[in-house]
């Protein structure tokens, strides 16, 4: 489905990217974890196109969309949902305008059809009957649910989030990751997740990649990443260079 290669990115002379090499295959749900300030969310927004590289290709389905025009990279764009960092809901309109957004910017469906389909993608994130609530009245976990149906109404091929727990205490943040796999077998599309949940996020995806000093230093099996003898990623997946790691593998 995605295709990273060779992928480098510089802000003026800091180097975020460093050759950056990583394939994702179809309906694959896999995480990008790393040390804060890494670049995994330049990462994530290179592959919309909000960013463009210095050097590299990034193919989905097959076409590079490093040096696409911007019509067709809006009809790339059409093959993604994104939940940012945050949520980056609307405060001003209240959830239902929210999820029917997508709908009423890109098809043309009737507003029966819309708010039919706000309602099932209410319910199936768990919130069924608050579509005149507004941002302000709810929670942040409720937030992060509203962001996740939004970016799903128009039944994306790929889902990218961005620490889609970030802020959430531990009740709330095993609900998200629960919500995630959920959708995630109902509809079938491709997941790109950053997320700093370990070990939390072992039980969620099926592969980890570990973007460390710009590069993809392991990608693996969330069991493969657990057992990695790799000095870094055992560094900072447990803390120390050396130790028995304890994790229940559920999924």
């Amino acid at each position: 489905m995605i295709q990273i290669i060779d992928l480098d990115k510089a802000f003026g002379e800091q180097k975020v990217l460093k050759g950056v090499n990583l394939s994702i295959s179809n309906h694959e749900l896999i995480a990008i974890i790393g040390e804060s300030g890494g670049g995994k969310s330049v990462l994530l927004r290179h592959l919309i196109g909000l960013i463009k590289p210095d050097k590299g290709k990034i193919m989905v389905e097959g076409e590079d969309i490093t040096h696409l025009s911007r019509r067709d990279l809006n009809r790339i764009r059409e093959k993604f949902g994104v939940v940012f960092q945050g949520g980056a809901l609307f405060d001003s309109i209240n959830v239902f305008d929210n999820i029917a957004f997508p709908l009423r910017e890109k098809t043309g469906l009737h507003e029966e059809d819309i708010r039919e389909k706000v309602a099932e993608s209410l319910e199936d994130v768990g919130l069924g009957g608050v579509e005149q609530k507004y941002p302000a009245e709810l929670s942040g976990g409720m937030k992060k649910r509203v962001a996740l149906a939004r970016a799903l109404i128009t039944e994306p091929k790929i889902v990218l989030l961005d620490e889609p727990t970030t802020g959430l205490d531990p009740i709330k943040l095993h609900s998200i990751h629960k919500l995630i796999v959920d959708t995630h077998k109902k509809y079938g599309f491709t997941g790109v997740m950053i997320s700093h949940d370990i070990p939390e996020i072992y039980e969620v995806v099926d592969r980890i990649a570990f973007l460390y000093e710009g590069v993809i230093e392991v990608v693996g099996t969330p069991e493969q990443i657990v057992h990695s003898h790799d000095r870094i990623v055992r560094q900072f997946i447990t803390g120390s260079l050396s130790g028995p790691i304890n994790i229940n593998m559920t999924r």
